[in-house]
Parts: C-alpha cells; sequence; structure tokens
C-alpha cells in the first residue's frame, strides 16, 4: 500500500472520522488528541445524513457504556458498527438478518442478559483453561511452521496472528482443522466491505451470510442429536434458569464468535508485533524478563484498541455534561481515544510493557457489553508472544504494515517479517 500523509486537523471542522481513507494510511491520533483538548463531546456532521456525537475521552466513553437505558445498542437500523444512514442494500441486508435473529452486541437488557447467561457458561475460567494446553501447543506449532517456510520470512498476519483465533475458534467451537479457514473468508467478507482487498458484491456478501448460518446450524443440530464432550454441547443442552439456547440463538453466537473473536484478537497480535518490532527495548525486555508477560498482554490491547468504536442511540431527550442530546440521536464511543487519554495514562503514545496501572477499556470499559471473550483473547495473545519469545528472538521487519481501509476495525491485513533463533 501506498504511503499516503493524513491530513492535519487546524480546526474541528477538517476532523472527518468518515473518511476510511485516511484510517487505511493510519489511525488519526492527532484527530482525536483534538477532540479530547477541544470537544470530547462533539458533534460530527454526516454527508446525507444527521450526523452524530463523537465521544473521546477515558470518562465519558467509560459512563455511556455503561448507561445502557440512555445509550442503546437497540432502536437502529444502523446497528451498533455503523455511523452513516444504511444504503438501501444494506437496509434491505439488516432487515433480512433482523428476521433471523439479533447479535447479542444489538441487544439490551433484559434479552441481553438472557443471552449472556446462556453464554456464559462457556467462558468460565474453568472452561478457558480446559483451552489452554491445546492452544500452547498450536503457537508454538504455528511459529515452528513460520519458521521453517523460507527462511523464516512470512506474512506475520496471515501466516500467524490469524493462525491461532481460527484454532481457538475450532478448538471452542468442534469445527473440524480443516474447516477453519472458510471462517477466516467469511469473516474477512463481512467485516472489510469498505476494503477492496475484501470487498465484495451484495450477492457475495449475503452468500457469507447464509453460509455461516447453514454451517452453525449444522453444527448445532449434530450436537443436539449427538452430544459430545465439547463446549458447543454444554452450551446447547445446559438449561439456565429454565430457559436454554435456540437453534437460532446458537446460529448467532458462532457468527458472533466466529467474527468478532477472529478479527479481534488477529488484529490485538498484529498490532503487538508492530508495536514490538518499532520499539525493539520492548521486546528485548519481555526476552530479559517473561514474568512481564501479563503486563504486556494488556499494553498490547491498550495500544491496538481493535474495536475503534461502537455507536449507540440515544433512547430519550437528555443533558450530558451540558450537551443536549434528542432521542434517536446517533452516538460514537470512541475506544481508541480513551485509550490514549492523556489524564489518564502518563505518555500515553508510548508502548510500555511494563505500564502499571493500565485501565484500558479495549474490551468496552465496564457494563453489559463488556467483551465475553475476553479472558480467552488474553490467553490466545500471552500464549502466542510466549512461543515467540521463546523460538524467536529475533523478528526482522521487512516492509511496511498493510492497514485495512476500515473506520470501525483497527485491522492490519499484511506485516512482512522475517523470524529467526
Amino acid at each position: 500500500m501506498a504511503a499516503t500523509t493524513t491530513p492535519s486537523a487546524s480546526s474541528l471542522a477538517d476532523i472527518d472520522l468518515l473518511s476510511r481513507d485516511v484510517f487505511a494510511d493510519r489511525v488519526p491520533h492527532e484527530w482525536f488528541e483534538r477532540l479530547r483538548a477541544q470537544a470530547p463531546i462533539h458533534h460530527h456532521p454526516e454527508p446525507d445524513g444527521p450526523g452524530f456525537w463523537a465521544f473521546t475521552s477515558h470518562r465519558d466513553v467509560g459512563a455511556l457504556n455503561r448507561d445502557w437505558h440512555t445509550f442503546s445498542s437497540e432502536h437502529a437500523l444502523g446497528g451498533v458498527v455503523q455511523l452513516e444512514e444504511p444504503t438501501p442494500e444494506q437496509a434491505v441486508r439488516r432487515a433480512e438478518i433482523g428476521d433471523a435473529g439479533r447479535l447479542m452486541l444489538e441487544m439490551d437488557p433484559p434479552d441481553h442478559t438472557r443471552f449472556r447467561k446462556l453464554l456464559n457458561r462457556g467462558f468460565t475460567p474453568k472452561v478457558i483453561r480446559s483451552l489452554e494446553d491445546h492452544l500452547r501447543l498450536m503457537s508454538e506449532r504455528i511459529v515452528d511452521r513460520a519458521m521453517a517456510a523460507d527462511g523464516g520470512r512470512c506474512d506475520f498476519v496471515v501466516d500467524i496472528a490469524a493462525e491461532l483465533p481460527l484454532e481457538a475458534i475450532a478448538e471452542f467451537l468442534g469445527v473440524p482443522f480443516e474447516d477453519r479457514h472458510k471462517i477466516f473468508d467469511w469473516s474477512n467478507r463481512l467485516i472489510g466491505t469498505d476494503d477492496p482487498e475484501y470487498a465484495v458484491s451484495e450477492d457475495l456478501l449475503n452468500e457469507a451470510l447464509v453460509s455461516m448460518f447453514m454451517y452453525a446450524n449444522d453444527l448445532g443440530t449434530d450436537r443436539r442429536t449427538d452430544p459430545r464432550d465439547d463446549i458447543v454441547s454444554k452450551l446447547i443442552h445446559e438449561v439456565v434458569d429454565g430457559d436454554q439456547l435456540t437453534e437460532m440463538d446458537f446460529n448467532q453466537f458462532f457468527l458472533l464468535l466466529s467474527v468478532a473473536g477472529n478479527e479481534t484478537t488477529r488484529n490485538a497480535l498484529s498490532h503487538g508485533m508492530t508495536a514490538f518490532l518499532a520499539n525493539p527495548d520492548q521486546y528485548r525486555l519481555l526476552l530479559d524478563d517473561p514474568s512481564l508477560i501479563d503486563s504486556a498482554v494488556e499494553e498490547i490491547l491498550r495500544w491496538a484498541s481493535p474495536v475503534m468504536f461502537f455507536r449507540r442511540n440515544v433512547t430519550t431527550d437528555t443533558e450530558y455534561d451540558g450537551h443536549q442530546l434528542k432521542a434517536g440521536d446517533k452516538v460514537s464511543l470512541w475506544y481508541i481515544s480513551a485509550n490514549r487519554d492523556e489524564s489518564v495514562f502518563d505518555d500515553p503514545y508510548r508502548f510500555d510493557i511494563t505500564r502499571d496501572p493500565n485501565p484500558h477499556i479495549a474490551f468496552g470499559g465496564g457494563g453489559p457489553h463488556f467483551c465475553l471473550g475476553a479472558n480467552l483473547a488474553r490467553m490466545e495473545i500471552r500464549l502466542l508472544f510466549q512461543a515467540l519469545v521463546d523460538r524467536a528472538p529475533n523478528i526482522e521487519q521487512l516492509g511496511e504494515p498493510e492497514r485495512l481501509r476500515s473506520n470501525f476495525i483497527n485491522g492490519i491485513k499484511h506485516l512482512p517479517v522475517r523470524l529467526s533463533s
């Protein structure tokens, strides 16, 4: 990807958080710095639409994330991932998805509470620990495989970072090893609609969605009729307060975990690697003191902030910190900005694996939508970087990272490196 220069913002009017091209170059941190300093609650214009509120401070993003009564994940055709008004084609597709059920991301309590309660049994510390030995072995195999091919030259994103989340999802859901790249392809199509490498026609986008639902339905049907000693069987057959997952509940969960659990962890791993390459002293620090791995994981999550924002929808006229918000207003919570907030983090633009405290909100902060898979993601990041430290103490960057064209996912598509012992 040819490097471009992100335009500076001499005034708030120059900031364009809808520009995918800007985010394809890099995260425009100077824009968020200006917003935090001058307008942490900012009404952002929108071509052909009513505009939206941008909340960029750590305090406000955390507060609004917890107030689901006023700032809802429901009540809008745009859902939680899109700020612009949907095109007619998008409106049709979202209506079709709505007919098939809603993702947990787009629910408020009590529906969200019911769904989360049913899924919590699959994400207990005991269940996550049960995956650790397998994922540690997979992490080591992934690194060994990359080092053995082409003299250690590889695409870190495709050959390493993408592999472990797919392995984790396959193990968690009982997906056969040989099918894991189907999930990779489907999720790329669903997330990368604004990126020319992944963008496909509406027909192929719908095909990916239908294929994923059909795959999930077949998997769920198999476990209902032939339960096994695995997490999917436990989730499907578990009864909580007289309730259990329906067929559509499981299909929606499969879609959410396959896309959210795959894309976010892959990008956290990729950003972690780019941060270590740009700050070799920090990688050396981890090599010299592997006990820093847990602290390093938290700094990678803060640094990466794989989901840059989520949208909320105002349910009732309200005043917040002197600003009048109307029912129906669109609100964006910018986690990528909150995790660089100077009032919370000392020297926030420094990658520091010893940072303490580190109250990042990469998993959404508090409230009902705190990431269900946070501990699984933390474990994957820890295991992969432990494998890299043990096996590849020398990592050389061979080219510039290529970013995803998205203002929603802070994504890296390619990162050429050479690994050596």
